[in-house]
């Protein structure tokens, strides 16, 4: 009997000393310390934080939201096999890719839509390809080519270029953005318990509340110039709360409903083809892979960063690579947008300090069931735009936080005039070419046109100047 309660006692101590360690310096690496319903919740915040960001890509070039929150979901459950469950990555919609899909569909038509994914799905090869190389010759040759002073800025640029469409968000009602944005802070730093670690979803369901409280108070109905026809704050169009068309779809939407038909796949292009067309979008879309493999490194670099984990070394690049671009395949093959590791995620990890990739499955699992409900997509896509401007705001401007920490962490020497010049190039290029009034450089090939975005000529430009620069002092080992 004595020797059982002594095995029980040792039990407790060895739980309680796992409890501790995963909590070291406020960071939780095992989420199950903190039991199942807050694990739950850290869940929904996580879907939650995603959601905005997610359902905009559909929203902007006319691909199902169901099917993309689905495939975001599964594509995360493929990521987290194929990278041994350490890495605590979402993924969710690559706006990289939007220059792509209106190049071949430009105003959303859903018989061109197909052959743009099927593009992108080719792009999404160039990481299983590039993931070969890796693990054939090894991280280190290629990492040579991506050293902090490449992904530092490229993560600071990607920030940055999201920016705009925060502060645009915001715009459209200040008010309940800085509500938003007030709850975000107060909930992080002056939170107790579960409210310090769950302070996005505090932001979106105390923000999207005040919104429906002025609505119900003081809300008017209005149009806008564009002929949108909104609730704002005393008729107000600078004070616009929701979209009436967003809650009339709330009350049309089916509660269960298939995510995806047949005819927006990339399969249904092959009854009739036109070669010229998949051509085209191949040729068109691929080198987008360019920039955004240089986005995965960083946002890789980004988390590793944030979870005081190098995840380049183990798992490896070569399966967060191939995880990544199997996702964008599968996705893209079912009429979804392409799938990237997520920021926002990265900011909700940096703000919760909860680092346990468990947390992250709970959430895909709860985007793909919620992928079958039509009135769920619905309630999400009527979230106020302030209140996703708001969030954005904090979650774009802690991804360029920790652009900022990479450089700093790595010791980067700025007294370099080269490392000076790669970081000039690559912030000036990303930023000035998305914020230009072509918002990309194009050129043609033959009768095909090919764009680059900001990121992708400031991504390029980084890496060929530094392996161009001579005084490269960077060693993966380190």
């Amino acid at each position: 009997m004595n020797e059982k309660i002594k095995n029980k006692s040792l039990k407790r101590g060895e739980i309680s000393e796992k409890a501790e360690v995963s909590k070291q310096d406020g960071a939780i690496y095992d989420a199950r310390s903190l039991g199942v319903p807050k694990m739950t919740v850290l869940g929904f915040q996580h879907m939650f934080a995603m959601f905005g960001s997610t359902v905009l890509v559909p929203a902007l070039t006319g691909l199902s939201v169901s099917a993309t929150l689905l495939f975001a979901g599964i594509g995360t459950l493929i990521f987290h096999l194929i990278t041994k469950g350490k890495v605590p990555a979402f993924l969710g919609s690559s706006f990289a890719f939007l220059a792509g899909y209106f190049a071949i569909a430009p105003n959303g038509e859903k018989d061109l839509l197909p052959y743009a994914c099927l593009g992108v799905a080719c792009a999404g090869l160039v990481y299983v390809i590039l993931a070969g190389f890796i693990k054939a010759f090894g991280v280190e040759k290629v990492m040579r080519y991506f050293p902090p002073i490449v992904t530092g800025p490229i993560i600071i640029a990607i920030g940055l270029s999201l920016s705009k469409s925060a502060v645009d968000n915001c715009a459209q009602n200040w008010l309940v953005a800085v509500f938003a944005i007030v709850i975000v802070v107060v909930c992080n730093i002056y939170g107790k318990g579960i409210i310090k670690i769950i302070p996005i979803l505090c932001g979106v369901l105390g923000a999207c509340a005040f919104a429906a409280v002025l609505a119900a108070t003081f809300g008017e109905n209005i149009t806008l110039a564009d002929g949108t026809e909104v609730i704002a704050i005393s008729g107000s169009s600078k004070l616009v709360l929701f979209s009436k068309a967003s809650l009339d779809a709330i009350g049309d939407a089916a509660w269960i409903g298939l995510p995806f038909k047949y005819n927006n796949t990339v399969f249904s292009i092959f009854s009739s083809p036109d070669t010229k067309l998949i051509i085209t979008s191949i040729v068109t879309i691929v080198p987008i892979a360019l920039a955004t493999i240089v986005e995965h490194i960083g946002d890789i670099s980004a988390i590793s960063s944030t979870v005081d984990k190098n995840f380049i070394k183990d798992p490896g690049l070569h399966r967060t690579l191939t995880g990544d671009g199997l996702a964008t395949v599968i996705a893209s093959l079912f009429g979804a947008p392409a799938n990237t590791t997520y920021g926002e995620n990265t900011g909700v990890l940096t703000l919760s300090k909860v680092y346990d990739p468990r947390v992250i499955r709970l959430a895909a699992g709860f985007a793909m069931v919620f992928s079958f409900c039509p009135k769920f997509a619905a309630c999400i896509t009527a979230m106020p735009v302030p209140v996703l401007g708001g969030i954005s705001l904090v979650l774009y401007g802690m991804i360029s936080a920790i652009g900022v920490r990479n450089v700093v962490e790595n010791h980067v020497d700025f007294t370099k005039s080269r490392n000076v010049i790669i970081a000039a190039l690559i912030l000036v290029l990303s930023i000035g070419i998305t914020y230009s009034t072509a918002q990309s450089i194009s050129f043609e090939i033959g009768e095909v046109t090919i764009s680059l975005s900001g990121l992708a000529v400031g991504s390029i430009v980084g890496i060929l100047m530094n392996a161009i620069l001579k005084g490269k002092d960077y060693k993966f080992e380190n």
